[in-house]
């Protein structure tokens, strides 16, 4: 083995070829985890062999940065494969060169001590004085690849990550221990620091989603419904039958026929929906007194479609801030822990109610136009709350399953699922197949041309399908919304 003459070689390479944007895995990191490699390989008692062999691992460890950020362990090992035999490295040496090469990659998997001495070599400045400012360097390369934008993402994913690392060798575990926790300490005392600020931003977000849900709402009721006398579904509903029938003020009766299913949402919900939907619902009231009303149009079919538009938007603001503006769902839950019914079934059974009186009141034309807009303030309302976010499963079957693995999970920030499975069996090769990992994940409808642009540049022959989310739990999908 030449490692002196490879030594030459391979660091000249990393200074020259290594991009600048990559800031942190440089040369220069390089020869700081080959000189910690043969620190701990002396207090583990390696034998010269040994350490002639972690020195070159410790050395080729990151040369894949020259070619690609990307599943840089496998083209390290991919250079060692085709350089080392000119340096007289035998088949077998270059075997046990790549398998520590691969034990560093991400969650750390060593299965000797020789690669448990270069993992630990690896991540040496966890546990050092040095840690801030290999951090940073490393921040900088993340943000220059795409991998994270803010230093909040950065501090946040480094608390998970040194509490989730170990160090392998006893003598690095007594020496970098105590110091990896108090950085880890340190760390967490400044993300502390970051929720009053964001807090701050995200009420104010809640405020201005609830007041301009509350104001569209109050103009869909003033200038649309009301002057036509159409109905909705619901308490909004049920309020807008008892006002035509016996001409009760609008806003008292809304606030009236919440106020005891807002009682009981502070009890089966919590306090702070309570809070928030009491405001929502007082402040409506004080709008619809307050704000004029126009008559903009006697067209039924506008009035349907465009008033239940205008109040679908307006209760999805105010959901999306945390509260209601319709205690039906309180309601229901409330009837749901009484009854065998699902939720869907008690609030459909609740509107036909409603629509039955309007029809025996008012006519059958004016109870089917107000389910017609019933209809458009429920779609609308799954648009503003969930629409934009609507979850779609995507599942990806390619021969680069690594790379894509590695984008999804560091440039979309996706959890990902993978399946074991063989790909090939094409007509005329139905002999012809190959192991492959079958990629699962969940995205956003806005994310869904960024993943295929994504996919495409990795790999232009990968097979991807994708189906709309109907139902989830967990994770993070999120409850849908009901009106």
């Amino acid at each position: 083995m030449q490692y002196i003459r490879l030594y030459s070689y391979v660091i000249s390479k990393l200074e020259q070829e290594i991009p600048g944007h990559i800031t942190y895995h440089n040369f220069q990191h390089t020869l700081t985890v080959l000189e910690n490699a043969v620190a701990i390989a002396e207090k583990e008692n390696m034998t010269e062999d040994e350490k002639i062999l972690l020195k070159t691992a410790a050395l080729l460890h990151d040369v894949g940065f020259i070619k690609n950020h990307l599943n840089h362990e496998m083209l390290s090992c991919e250079f060692a494969k085709t350089h080392l035999p000119d340096f007289d490295y035998s088949a077998k040496e270059i075997v046990l060169i790549c398998e520590m090469i691969m034990a560093t990659k991400l969650p750390q998997t060593p299965k000797n001590k020789m690669s448990e001495i270069l993992c630990d070599a690896d991540l040496y400045y966890l546990g050092g004085e040095e840690y801030e400012l290999y951090a940073n360097q490393l921040f900088e390369e993340f943000k220059n690849t795409g991998i994270l934008k803010t230093r909040d993402a950065w501090q946040r994913r480094q608390i998970d990550f040194m509490k989730e690392h170990r160090y392998f060798t006893k003598s690095v575990q007594e020496e970098r221990n105590r110091k990896k926790n108090e950085n880890t300490t340190i760390l967490e005392e400044k993300i502390k620091q970051l929720p009053k600020n964001l807090r701050t931003a995200e009420n104010f977000q809640e405020i201005f989603s609830a007041v301009c849900g509350i104001i569209i709402a109050a103009f869909a009721l003033n200038s649309f419904l009301v002057p036509n006398h159409f109905f909705d579904g619901g308490i909004t509903g049920l309020s807008l039958l008892v006002h035509e029938l016996y001409h009760l003020n609008l806003a008292l009766v809304i606030i009236l026929f919440n106020l005891p299913l807002i009682i009981i949402s502070y009890f089966t919900i919590g306090s702070n929906f309570a809070k928030k939907t009491f405001l929502s619902v007082l402040f409506l009231g004080i709008y619809l007194w307050q704000l004029p009303s126009f008559h903009i149009t006697h067209d039924k079919l506008i009035v349907a479609v465009f008033g239940g538009t205008f109040l679908g938007i307006g209760v999805g603001m105010v959901m999306r801030a945390g509260a209601a503006l319709d205690g039906i769902e309180v309601l229901a839950l409330y009837t749901l822990k009484r009854t065998s019914f699902t939720i869907t079934e008690i609030i459909l059974g609740i509107n036909i109610i409603i629509f039955s009186i309007a029809a025996l009141q008012f006519g059958i034309e004016t109870s089917l136009y107000s389910v017609l807009t019933y209809f458009c303030a429920t779609r609308t309302i799954d648009y503003v709350v969930e629409g934009i976010r609507a979850y779609t499963g995507v599942t990806i079957i390619s021969a680069k399953s690594e790379e894509i693995k590695h984008q999804l999970v560091n440039s979309l920030g996706r959890g990902i699922t993978v399946y074991k499975g063989e790909r090939g069996f094409l007509p005329g090769r139905y002999d012809v197949s190959s192991d492959c990992d079958i990629i699962f994940t969940v995205i956003t409808r806005l994310e869904m041309r960024k993943l295929k642009n994504l996919i495409s540049e990795i790999d232009p022959e990968a097979f991807v399908f994708a189906n709309t989310i109907k139902e989830a739990s967990g994770g993070i999908i999120k409850t849908r919304a009901k009106h």
